[in-house]
């Protein structure tokens, strides 16, 4: 079924298409939301929130963008929303040199011992919430660039300065972990 006759469905009171809807895009919004709020209790909450907040404005949706774009629009502003009046952090940008002094340091020679999709992960959870949304929307969920700006309501040319900020800062961090000839898992990991 199409988004148009999911959403037709929806709005004449169908609750199976909602609850279809909601499968489709769980994943969608849990990358956001996970990624920004990251206390798994309190994403659950949020996305929930979400998922609510599409169902009460669902007929206003207007096919202006796709629907995967307008439901993460409202993941992206209920989660900061929810950063700014429950967690009040600090949404601005830091200096990069402060970013990389605050992320985990971790050094092995014995490379066969790291779990490095999780290491990487974990250095995304590190990044600062600008860099996190960013790189999410571009790597894990594919958006462009634009639908990003349109996401986020951040400038392309922001969108694209923060995606390089974090790649740079991930980079500088994977550069201890990974040696010279397994900078091919580090390609494939970010292409996923």
């Amino acid at each position: 079924m199409d988004d148009s006759e999911l959403i037709s469905q929806i709005l004449r009171g169908n609750m199976n298409a909602f609850t279809f809807l909601v499968n489709r895009y769980r994943k969608l919004v849990v990358h956001i939301t996970g990624r920004l709020i990251q206390r798994q209790d309190e994403m659950e909450d949020v996305s929930q929130e979400v998922f609510m907040k599409v169902y009460q404005n669902l007929g206003k949706y207007r096919n202006e963008c796709k629907l995967s774009t307008w439901i993460a629009t409202i993941a992206y502003n209920i989660s900061i929303n929810y950063l700014r009046k429950f967690k009040k952090t600090d949404l601005t940008s830091q200096d990069d040199t402060s970013i990389l002094r605050s992320l985990t340091d971790f050094k092995t020679t014995d490379y066969e011992q790291i779990d490095l999709h999780r290491y990487i992960r974990d250095q995304i959870e590190l990044l600062p919430v600008q860099y996190r949304s960013v790189i999410t929307l571009f790597h894990l969920e594919e958006f462009s660039y634009q639908e990003i700006e349109q996401i986020t309501g951040m400038p392309e040319g922001t969108v694209k300065s923060y995606l390089f900020r974090a790649k740079a800062i991930l980079k500088e961090k994977l550069k201890f972990v990974v040696d010279e000839n397994s900078l091919k898992i580090v390609k494939e990991i970010s292409n996923e």
